[in-house]
């Protein structure tokens, strides 16, 4: 193909991180970069249930639904009705209609009223340690959870509330750093630009009722316990 200018291009029919980086935005997206590491991490497989608070502009709600694919399904939450509207926008456009196996409502996830329902619970909210609780009622045995958030305080916070729950084994934490390289013949190097911190993954499984929650052990620090006497 080619302009009135006569320059020429190639079209290809976009992939999905082309349409979630260029559709409108009301909230800030989860980068595909994120995107890809949180259905890996989370294991959100064809047929999950997968509960999601914290849609946002719907950017990790279509991953979300292309991996649970049409045998699962996706329930969201959104407390603001503007960015809720904005992401049924974004979702319903990029699969053409609406999703018959995604429901979305508006509110405090709090206040919701689940039992056991799913086997995925994946946060993206400015506080995702206050809902532990809630998280933990949603799960079925052995079902994880996954909180993306931006800073280490909330990294932190939510570390702690699933530590102190006890329905949920120890958490483990991550980031996700993407650096492009050049390849020009021989001429290889890294790209002066990356995409670096976007946010932390705080992933954890849940612990069936009754069975305790083991505790890491890890090698104490040289020095932790004083200098030897030797």
């Amino acid at each position: 193909m080619s302009t009135t200018a006569g320059l020429k291009f190639t079209a290809f029919k976009p992939l999905l991180a082309d349409y979630v980086l260029t559709m409108p935005r009301g909230a800030t997206i989860v980068y595909p970069k994120d995107a890809a590491m949180i259905i890996g991490v989370a294991d959100i497989y064809p047929g999950a249930r997968v509960l999601e608070a914290g849609v946002g502009s719907g950017a990790l709600t279509i991953s979300l639904l292309r991996a649970a694919g049409p045998t699962g399904k996706v329930h969201s939450v959104e407390r603001r009705s503007d960015f809720a509207d904005n992401a049924r926008s974004n979702v319903d456009a990029y699969f053409e209609a609406s999703p018959e196996n995604w429901s979305l409502v508006v509110g405090d996830l709090q206040d919701q009223n689940f039992e056991s329902e799913f086997d995925r619970v994946v946060l993206d909210m400015l506080a995702p340690w206050e809902c532990v609780d809630i998280a933990a009622r949603a799960l079925r045995p052995g079902g994880v959870f996954l909180a993306y958030v931006a800073t280490t305080t909330q990294l932190s916070a939510t570390a702690e509330a699933l530590k102190e729950d006890g329905r949920f084994t120890e958490p483990e934490s991550s980031e996700t750093l993407v650096r492009g390289w050049h390849h020009e013949g021989l001429a290889v190097r890294p790209q002066q630009r990356m995409i670096g911190h976007t946010g932390f993954l705080i992933q954890s499984r849940r612990m069936a009722p009754g069975v305790e929650v083991l505790a890491r052990r890890r090698r104490p620090a040289k020095g932790a316990y004083g200098v030897s006497e030797d």
